[in-house]
């Protein structure tokens, strides 16, 4: 396994763990980790000086992250 996976992949599960955290608040809005993901990949496209590709991997982890939490909430909770 690269660093760039390894990073991506802790990311990742870190990123997933917190947003399940944060989901059992009171306060939680699926609308609001939209709005997170939305400014994450504008985060991302931002990359015009290079950040290199560790953090290029750490954050792709983490949109990973945002979009399967919200699809396995909106999944789950269908109208």
């Amino acid at each position: 396994m690269t660093i760039e996976q390894h990073t991506l992949d802790t990311a990742y599960e870190t990123m997933l763990d917190q947003l399940t955290m944060r989901s059992n608040f009171s306060n939680f809005s699926i609308e609001e980790f939209e709005s997170e993901l939305h400014h994450l990949l504008i985060y991302q496209g931002q990359d015009w000086v290079g950040r290199g590709e560790i953090k290029n991997a750490e954050i792709q982890g983490q949109i990973y992250a945002y979009q399967i939490f919200i699809k396995r909430y909106k999944d789950s909770h269908v109208v």
